[in-house]
C-alpha cells in the first residue's frame, strides 16, 4: 500500500484540464506522528486543515485503529465524504470460498460503523492492490465485492489496484461478469506512480497519463456497451519530497514533487500529511524505500510548497 491522493481522472490533452474538472481528495493515515491511533477529534482537525483543498478522503482498513467508527462522525460533522476500505488478504488457490480473515474482520467493522452515516460514504473499496500482489484472482475478488454490495445496498462498492492489473486483463472478470452475487464493478481506483517506474520528473506526467489511459481503454473495451457506467479514478499517485528515497531516474525532493503537482494532475500528490511513524518498505529493486515523506504537508500540518494550479 502506497498512500497518496485520490482524484477522479478525466483523460485530457493537458494537465490543466484534468485539474479543472477533477475532484481532489486525499488518503488519510490512521495514526498520528507518534504512532498512536487517530481519534474522531484528530480527524476533525485534519478536516479543518484540508477543507480549503478538498472535502473527500480515502481510508484503507475497517479494523486498524477502528478507523470507520472514528472518521465517519468527524466527516459528518465537518461536511466531508469518505471512501472506506476493506482489506482482502491472500487467497488459498485450492479454496475459492470467501473466508479470508482480514476481509471478515473489516466487513464486520463496516457493518457496525456505516449505518447512520451512509450519506457521508462516497464508496467502499474491497481490496487494495490485491491483484497486484497476487493475493486474489479477478473471479475470487469479484466474489468478495459481491458480498459487500449485497450488504450495503445503495452504497457504491468497487475496488482499488495498480493500473497495470486493469490494463493487462487480470481484472477483466470484474467488468464482464454481472450477476446478483457479483455485480459488475462500476467504481475503480487505479494507482499510477510514474515515480515507482523510475521516470525522471520532467517526463513523469506523460507516464502517468499513459498509464491511466491504458487502464481506462482496456476496461472500456472489456465493458463494451456498459463502459459508460464505470467510473475510473486515480486512487494513488504522487512524488516524495525532501527526505524521501530516490528510485532509479526518479529523484525525491520537494521541488520535484511540486513539479509533478504542476505538470501532472494538478493538485494530485500522495497523502495529505507525512507519516513519520511508517517503517521503510522494500521496493521492486529489493532496496529499502522510505514512505515517510510523501505528504502534501508535514506531519504537523505545514504546507511544503505552493499548491495553486496553473491557469
Amino acid at each position: 500500500m502506497r498512500v497518496s491522493t485520490l482524484l477522479p481522472f478525466l483523460l485530457a490533452a493537458a494537465p490543466a484540464v484534468v485539474s479543472a474538472r477533477g475532484t481532489l481528495g486525499f488518503s488519510l493515515g490512521d495514526k498520528n506522528p507518534d504512532g498512536k491511533c487517530k481519534t474522531t477529534s484528530d480527524y476533525e482537525q485534519d478536516f479543518d486543515d484540508l477543507k480549503d483543498l478538498a472535502t473527500l478522503v480515502r481510508t484503507y482498513s475497517g479494523t486498524e485503529c477502528n478507523t470507520p467508527s472514528q472518521i465517519l462522525p468527524a466527516a459528518k460533522k465537518k461536511g466531508f465524504k469518505v471512501v472506506l476500505g476493506i482489506w482482502v488478504g491472500p487467497q488459498d488457490k485450492s479454496d475459492m470460498s470467501t473466508n479470508d480473515p482480514s476481509f471478515a474482520k473489516d466487513f464486520a467493522a463496516l457493518k457496525k460503523a456505516v449505518p447512520g452515516y451512509e450519506d457521508v460514504v462516497e464508496a467502499i473499496t474491497v481490496g487494495s492492490e490485491t491483484l497486484y500482489r497476487g493475493d486474489q484472482t479477478g473471479p475470487s475478488l469479484h466474489k468478495y465485492i459481491g458480498l459487500v454490495a449485497k450488504e450495503f445496498k445503495g452504497v457504491t462498492v468497487g475496488t482499488a489496484d495498480s493500473w497495470n492489473k486493469f490494463a493487462d486483463g487480470t481484472a477483466d472478470d470484474l467488468f464482464t461478469t454481472d450477476t446478483d452475487d457479483a455485480p459488475m464493478v462500476t467504481y475503480v481506483l487505479a494507482n499510477a506512480f510514474a515515480y515507482w517506474q523510475g521516470t525522471a520528473v520532467d517526463k513523469a506526467y506523460q507516464t502517468y497519463f499513459n498509464d491511466m489511459e491504458g487502464a481506462m481503454s482496456h476496461i472500456q473495451k472489456i465493458a463494451g456497451k456498459n463502459a459508460d457506467k464505470i467510473r475510473i479514478i486515480t486512487g494513488e499517485t504522487g512524488w516524495p519530497t525532501d527526505g524521501g528515497t530516490d528510485y532509479e531516474a526518479a529523484i525525491a525532493g520537494t521541488k520535484n514533487a511540486e513539479h509533478f503537482w504542476k505538470t501532472g494532475v494538478c493538485g494530485c500528490l500522495p497523502g495529505a500529511y507525512d507519516e513519520s511513524w511508517k517503517p521503510d518498505s522494500v521496493g521492486d529493486n529489493g532496496k529499502p524505500q522510505s514512505e515517510k515523506h510523501w505528504g502534501l504537508r508535514t506531519a504537523d500540518r505545514k504546507s511544503k510548497f505552493d499548491t495553486t494550479c496553473p491557469k
